[in-house]
């Protein structure tokens, strides 16, 4: 997965950051082993800026991909930050628990977004 993280630390350097100064970038690979990345897009409001994953899945949605094998995040500080509640819960709606996510800290850790976010909303609670 380093290939990943890798494009993950690249992109976080494009984010738009000017309020918090933390810049964060995210690598989502597709089922067919295309790459989309994204990093946060602050607003001056916050409740409006981008979270790196969403831009990320985003993107890829938008070329009409809904299959996904793994995600990674990093930070301009590589603190092993991992994808905020909102970010997992729209992760879910394309990924299984068992999805793989790889964070960019010291310990390299990776987790299942099943691990990340044990109770989700599915469109099953909507039938």
């Amino acid at each position: 997965m380093d290939d990943l993280l890798a494009a993950a630390r690249e992109a976080a350097s494009a984010a738009y950051a000017p309020y918090s100064e933390y810049r964060v970038g995210a690598a989502i690979e597709t089922a067919d082993g295309t790459v989309f990345t994204g990093c946060n897009v602050e607003n001056a409001n916050y409740s409006n800026s981008l979270h790196a994953e969403e831009v990320a899945l985003g993107a890829a949605v938008s070329e009409g991909y809904q299959s996904f094998a793994r995600l990674a995040v990093s930070s301009a500080t590589r603190d092993g930050v991992t994808p905020c509640g909102m970010c997992r819960q729209t992760l879910s709606e394309f990924c299984d628990d068992d999805f793989p996510v790889r964070t960019d800290g010291e310990d390299g850790a990776e987790y299942t977004l099943g691990e990340l976010l044990p109770t989700t909303i599915t469109r099953e609670h909507l039938e």
